[in-house]
């Protein structure tokens, strides 16, 4: 059984159902039934073709909902209208589909499910899984989120730049029960790069990519966090790299600079240096001043910091820190090496102690630590 190929063709069988007129909420409610049966009937009977099964199977279901649905009469006139079995048309509406799926009136955590969920193919089950909450936690909000968009019209414009913030929010939660959302967030914008030509889509891409390239080596065997200056740079994957930087490459050609492609130029800089003291901080930092020309945001003004650190040395770093909340996650973090940077271990070890209580993850929580405590020890020798 393909589940991908499954999960590849949700998007366009949702949207022929709701181009048939069945309200959005209902269709994907149809498309969910009609791909567990499909689960169920395939491996003993693959169809000829996939697309037009599902299309066909998801409609009865939409159509036997409809006929058990005896407050809803006006549906009941669609029984007469199953279109007969045949090749589907091809016309992809995905873009649409993204486009509903972030739908402004949505918070980013129920848009981003109601993507998983409309567009991505994955069950409420999978989705739970992955954010760690009860299955039926996620159905309400699913279902929510589906009667908020139920009464927008499919042909309504959307803005890109919200489909491409909550594929960033996909991918960002990376990894968690049997589903690897940072490889499906690649899928999903791999997905919109093929229906729409637009330079931030390309830019998101090649930004996951780069990203993605480096996973293997950020955690030790133990699990433990490994900073990217100490990465073991022959563990990632060097083809996801030049396919990150080709795209990228192609994307800024176009001229048309986007925040996407400014954190993919810094991704790549990283990526391309053989080794951590390689590293071209100053142009990582040029790239920052451009990110902060299109985006003027507190998170990419502390990376900002962290970069002039070590482009400049630790005291500038910690100048262009002072001029920032201290209140911002990791902000105690950086403090902490760049201090220890400039020769403060007492001071860097506070500081770390102090980070390492803020640290939302076990990971980070337990690298501060020990690295307040590396130092520690060595001002007891």
């Amino acid at each position: 059984m393909d589940e991908a190929l499954l999960r590849s063709l949700t998007p366009s069988v949702l949207t022929i159902l709701v181009r048939r007129g069945a309200d959005f909420a209902a269709a994907e409610d149809a498309v969910q039934d009609a791909l567990i049966e499909a689960l169920r009937v395939w491996p003993a009977d693959p169809p000829r073709d996939a697309k037009g099964w599902l299309v066909t199977a998801a409609w009865r279901k939409f159509l036997d909902q409809a006929r058990a649905d005896s407050a809803r009469r006006r549906r009941e006139d669609l029984v007469d209208e199953e279109p007969a079995p045949g090749p589907m048309p091809d016309v992809d509406d995905t873009l649409q589909l993204y486009f509903l799926c972030a739908h402004p009136s949505l918070t980013p955590s129920s848009a981003v499910a109601l993507t998983l969920r409309a567009v991505g193919g994955l069950t409420t089950r999978q989705i739970a899984d992955a954010y760690l909450v009860p299955e039926a936690t996620m159905a309400q909000r699913i279902s929510r989120a589906k009667r908020t968009v139920s009464g927008v019209r499919f042909d309504q414009p959307g803005d890109v730049a919200t489909v491409l913030r909550v594929l960033y929010l996909v991918f960002n939660e990376g990894y968690s029960g049997d589903v690897d959302l940072s490889a499906e967030a690649i899928r999903l914008t791999r997905q919109l790069a093929g229906t729409i030509d637009h330079p931030e889509v390309a830019g998101l891409l090649a930004l996951m990519l780069l990203h993605h390239a480096r996973r293997a080596g950020r955690t030790a065997p133990d699990g433990s966090l490994v900073p990217l200056a100490e990465q073991d740079r022959s563990r990632w994957d060097t083809a996801a790299i030049a396919e990150g930087i080709g795209i990228l490459q192609a994307a800024l050609a176009r001229d048309r600079l986007g925040e996407f492609q400014a954190q993919a130029a810094i991704a790549a800089l990283h990526a391309d240096a053989f080794t951590a003291e390689e590293t071209d901080w100053v142009q990582i930092v040029e790239w920052y001043d451009e990110l902060l020309r299109l985006t003027d945001n507190p998170v990419v003004r502390l990376n900002r910091a962290v970069a002039v650190g070590e482009a400049d040395g630790p005291r500038a770093g910690l100048a262009a820190l002072a001029a920032l909340d201290d209140s911002l996650p990791r902000h105690t973090a950086v403090a902490a090496y760049l201090h220890e940077r400039d020769g403060d271990p007492e001071t860097a070890a506070r500081l770390y102690s102090e980070a390492a209580r803020k640290a939302p993850h076990l990971a980070e929580r337990d690298y501060l630590t020990r690295q307040a405590a590396r130092l520690n020890a060595d001002r007891r020798r």
